[in-house]
């Protein structure tokens, strides 16, 4: 998977949408206003999302690839590497794990709107 790929996948979900908050190499994705998913552009080969807690300690575990989340919270955020065994199936559920969790969060007004825009 490369940069490219990690940002077609992610403007396909509902709702989602692009921006660079941090500047031109952060590639920054929110659904509802909040951050799913942040790629930094210098290298295009990794990127941030948000993990349930034992989730992502498990991840580590399991893959070197894994990391605790760079300039993140680290309980709740990984950096994911896409230059290794990860297979591209295993980085889009880890990508639709995050984006679950933040659509998860948002109000149910909020939700119901974005399902709408999407149907």
């Amino acid at each position: 998977m490369n940069i490219e790929d990690l940002r077609d996948y992610c403007l396909q979900k509902p709702g989602a949408n692009e921006g660079f908050p941090f500047g031109e190499e952060t590639l920054v994705f929110k659904v509802g206003g909040k951050i799913f998913l942040i790629a930094g552009l210098d290298n295009g080969d990794r990127f941030n999302i948000k993990c349930d807690p034992e989730l992502a300690i498990e991840l580590r575990e399991r893959y070197t690839e894994v990391q605790p989340g760079y300039h993140m919270n680290k309980k709740m955020w990984n950096t994911v590497f896409m230059n290794g065994t990860l297979t591209r199936k295993q980085l889009l559920e880890m990508i639709d794990h995050s984006y679950d969790l933040i659509f998860q969060s948002l109000a149910k007004k909020i939700q119901t709107e974005i399902i709408g825009i999407s149907e």
